[in-house]
């Protein structure tokens, strides 16, 4: 019966859609699982394979860019791509963009030490105070740590693998970043033995899809939100999720 919701769902999509096809630039940076080149040429990720579900759905196509993070919020900013992949949601970021209605994952956010030198910090931020934490730059980290944390002195930096070669290196003692990133590189780096995740979680942080301020985007988004409602009652986004090891809210 589910099954049969989502396909009659996707089907009012294609005859509520534009009768000429239309090509869409979905832009962001590399996400782990979220959006990826898979080195031939093509994209991996949760983010491509609901937006090719939905937007394949109803008859369009769509392009997938690779960009620095800051870049790719730049260009929907801009009106030159026509969705950012994966973006947190805050206040400013809201008033900048329209965002989805539904998150399609969420990540942990944590901090991570060396395990020759975990602070104690059990949740409170005083506890932190007077250590080198680093935070990757352009990454929002939530409204508890923005209220939170007057104690720090962050420095930034440009991603999590430098980060974690920074903090191995003992030039940082902290690094923020969330689990779903931050494991694989851990793994990639061979640092899995020295450099752990610190209990409590920081936070966690649903990911969205967001889209330049106007009618025609303000269109699609409402056609994402419908299909994004089928696939979470359906429990087709649950699915995909699972099969590349993401969590869903």
């Amino acid at each position: 019966m589910r099954r049969g919701k989502i396909v009659a769902t996707l089907m009012a999509l294609v005859l509520l859609g534009p009768v000429q096809a239309r090509e869409w630039i979905a832009v962001g940076a590399a996400f782990p699982r979220i959006f990826e080149e898979d080195g031939r040429g093509g994209f991996t990720g949760l983010g491509p394979a609901v937006l090719e579900r939905v937007l394949q759905a109803r008859g369009d196509r769509v392009r997938f860019l690779l960009y620095p993070w800051s870049r790719a919020q730049r260009m929907v900013s801009n009106g030159e791509a026509d969705i950012l992949i994966g973006p947190y949601a805050t206040p400013e970021r809201r008033q900048r963009w329209g965002f989805s209605r539904l998150p399609f994952y969420r990540d942990v956010i944590q901090f991570y030490g060396r395990t020759d030198r975990l602070p104690d910090w059990q949740g409170d931020y005083r506890r932190l105070a007077g250590l080198r934490v680093a935070l990757v730059r352009g990454w929002t980290y939530g409204d508890r740590f923005r209220s939170e944390s007057a104690a720090l002195d962050p420095s930034p930096v440009e991603n999590v693998t430098n980060g974690l070669r920074m903090l191995g290196a003992g030039r940082i003692d902290l690094l923020a970043a969330n689990a779903r990133h931050t494991d694989l590189d851990l793994r990639a780096l061979g640092l899995q033995g020295r450099i752990v995740p610190i209990a409590p979680p920081i936070d966690a942080q649903d990911g969205y899809f967001a889209f330049p301020r106007d009618a025609e985007h303000d269109a699609l988004r409402a056609t994402l939100d419908q299909a994004l409602t089928a696939l979470r009652d359906d429990g087709s986004l649950a699915r995909l999720a699972e099969g590349l090891g993401v969590t869903v809210p």
